[in-house]
């Protein structure tokens, strides 16, 4: 079994653009950039992803992780692989899906909601875990599974996450962010998306520089 480690980044914040055309990627990925994004995550369900997806990683530095959401199966990760993609993110634990990933050294962020699922993530060389819907399981009910997961794994929020959010689950241990509608709905302008990205990244930084 091989893992990829999570990258060290200054902020632990994913922007998911879920439903963003290709037209629209150059704008909004560079405002995200240039507001201290580091992770871009596109969904498979959005018009034309793999296209949209190679336009954002030529955008990016090659130390910023540019890839894909909702990523259902290995031939998925292939596709992701082809087109430069180095961040695949799931919203399941399927084992196959995160060993192929790793062995194309690619970082992966499964999606759990159970510990079995988290476990089954690990052992299958997950980078880091994804707790999803995590507005359903709360900050309590992640850090209750917290306490028996290893520390080395980076824990994950994502869905209904917001930036007057972060606090909370930082108290319990998680790390990452996965921000969707709260940062990107289909239809927003760069200059909105930039907007939010702005006040994200604040929210971001005043939750960690008061822990």
């Amino acid at each position: 079994m091989s893992r990829i480690v999570w990258p060290k980044l200054q902020r632990n914040l994913v922007a998911i653009l879920r439903g963003i055309k290709p037209e629209e990627v150059e704008g909004i990925v560079e405002n995200l950039l240039a507001a201290g994004f580091e992770a871009i995550e596109i969904p498979l369900n959005s018009p034309d992803p793999f296209t949209s997806i190679a336009k954002a990683r030529a955008l990016a530095p090659a130390d910023r992780l540019i890839g894909a959401g909702t990523v259902l199966t290995v031939e998925n990760v292939d596709r992701l692989h082809d087109c430069g993609g180095d961040l695949v993110v799931t919203p399941n634990t399927n084992p196959a899906v995160i060993r192929a990933a790793a062995e194309r050294g690619m970082v992966t962020m499964p999606g759990a909601f159970t510990a079995s699922e988290a476990f089954a993530a690990i052992d299958a060389g997950a980078s880091a875990l994804k707790f999803f819907p995590a507005n359903v399981l709360g900050a309590a009910g992640i850090g209750a599974i917290r306490a028996v997961m290893p520390p080395e794994i980076p824990l994950g929020a994502v869905g209904g996450v917001s930036d007057a959010d972060f606090a909370d689950y930082m108290k319990v241990g998680v790390r990452c962010f996965g921000l969707g509608s709260s940062l990107y709905k289909p239809g927003d302008t760069a200059e909105v998306v930039a907007a939010k990205a702005k006040t994200a990244v604040a929210a971001y930084d005043a939750a960690v520089a008061a822990r």
